[in-house]
């Protein structure tokens, strides 16, 4: 079966996305992400996931966005808090299968369609979790703890920081530096920030790196 024009340009944004982002990615790893890509295409139109509604902005948006903090990632233990439609732990677990992956969502529509991502891309080091972040109890804290959903910089502290090992951090995927979320964090809480460049992506892009303070 030959390959349609619609899949080799998606293959080749994702291919020269990559580059840019100095991931090298087996062939095969990439075909999963864009299996990826499809299955949330298909399951849209029913369940509405995401507002990105075309596969070519999927790539740039959801996948290249995704795989944009890899480098920043510590720790063989990562939490996606607020995952929707498994992002970004589903092409961060595709692309560092070393590391085990929990990704909690409240919403039973979209934590059936990452269990059921989850089975299909053959993920054996992902977990799905449906629950509130508020009731979630893990038996270990992780070593790093991700967000794209929270709005808040500040609450994404408040509601995820216990879940954080004192030797890990939270990582907050951000559009445009969060200035004033900044000034309003706990002062336990010691941050950096790094401006992302994503391929496909004209709007800034940031994370903000949160670690505990051990000082007195």
């Amino acid at each position: 079966m030959g390959t349609s024009s619609a899949d080799s340009q998606l293959q080749t944004l994702l291919t020269e996305g990559l580059s840019q982002l100095s991931l090298p990615l087996a062939d095969d790893v990439q075909q999963k992400l864009l299996q990826f890509v499809a299955l949330i295409d298909k399951w849209n139109k029913v369940y509405n996931l995401t507002a990105v509604r075309e596969p070519i902005d999927m790539v740039s948006h959801h996948l290249l966005d995704s795989l944009s903090i890899l480098p920043y990632l510590k720790g063989s233990t990562v939490l996606d808090v607020g995952t929707g439609a498994g992002l970004p732990g589903i092409p961060l677990a595709l692309a560092s299968p070393e590391r085990q992956f929990v990704l909690i969502d409240s919403a039973l529509k979209r934590t059936r369609f990452v269990l059921q991502a989850v089975g299909e891309l053959g993920l054996s080091n992902v977990k799905v979790v449906q629950s509130r972040i508020e009731d979630f109890q893990p038996d270990e804290k992780f070593d790093t703890v991700i967000s794209r959903a929270f709005t808040a910089t500040e609450m994404f502290v408040d509601k995820t920081g216990h879940l954080c090992k004192e030797s890990g951090q939270l990582l907050a995927m951000k559009g445009r530096y969060p200035t004033q979320e900044i000034s309003d964090l706990p002062i336990n809480w010691v941050y950096e920030s790094h401006k992302l460049a994503v391929p496909g992506v004209e709007g800034e892009r940031h994370i903000v790196i949160l670690q505990p303070s051990h000082s007195e």
